[in-house]
């Protein structure tokens, strides 16, 4: 008779205006690893299913509700865990940190941000985790728009270059990023405008995410390199 139990992992990037990317840890209040920094996840119930799991955790350890929520990989290596076999499916998750407020409860004694580039030591296999994750993200959000998930809901184009410079990892072409973003036609205008520096102030801009589900029934294909 097997002896393997499933569990949830989430992987959830963050993004603060002009600064690393970030990730959601939590301070594990038990045993293994009590005090130190993991995903947050835990064991999914006889009667729940995976997805309803990975949010309960979420909510539980962290407070928080994900803007964008997918599946990412299985990760099942014999021990993994140093209590049982556990096969943890991980999921990539987006928020705009603005939104959500931390609030560590469950087995959870902490919840932070932490920058992508200054990770504490991690419990279990959760570094692995989040390299495959991040992996995932740099590739995803070059072939669909869901960086806009990481945005205020109104934001200067100069927030987006810099979200796209921050995760890709490396300098972007500015004139024709613009220029090929602007060509989709998703971005809405409005009439307020951001400050910023000594420079004029600049429009502030909206994601029309149902234009976009329209244009992707169609087969449109969202793609920046």
């Amino acid at each position: 008779m097997q002896a393997i139990k499933v569990a949830v992992d989430a992987v959830i990037f963050g993004y603060f205006d002009k600064q690393d990317l970030q990730l959601l840890l939590i301070k594990r209040k038990i045993e293994p690893f009590k005090g130190g920094w993991a995903l947050p996840g835990g064991l999914v119930l006889d009667d729940e299913n995976l997805d309803d799991a990975v949010k309960r955790e979420l909510h539980e350890e962290a407070g928080i509700k994900p803007d964008f929520l997918e599946q990412l990989y299985t990760f099942g290596n014999v021990g993994r865990d140093p209590r049982n076999r556990v096969v943890s499916v991980a999921y990539l998750g987006l928020v705009n940190p603005s939104y959500h407020e931390l609030f560590a409860d469950s087995d959870a004694e902490d919840a932070q941000w932490f920058s992508v580039n200054k990770l504490p030591n991690l419990a279990f296999d959760h570094k692995t985790i989040i390299d495959i994750a991040l992996k995932r993200l740099r590739t995803k959000i070059q072939y669909q728009p869901i960086g806009f998930n990481l945005l205020n809901e109104e934001f200067p184009f100069s927030d987006l270059e810099n979200l796209y410079k921050t995760i890709i990892g490396r300098e972007i072409d500015r004139r024709n990023f613009r220029k090929k973003i602007m060509s989709y036609g998703l971005l809405n205008e409005t009439n307020n405008v951001k400050k910023e520096g000594s420079g004029r102030p600049g429009k502030l801009f909206t994601f029309n995410q149902e234009k976009y589900e329209e244009f992707e029934k169609e087969g449109f294909y969202f793609e920046i390199k």
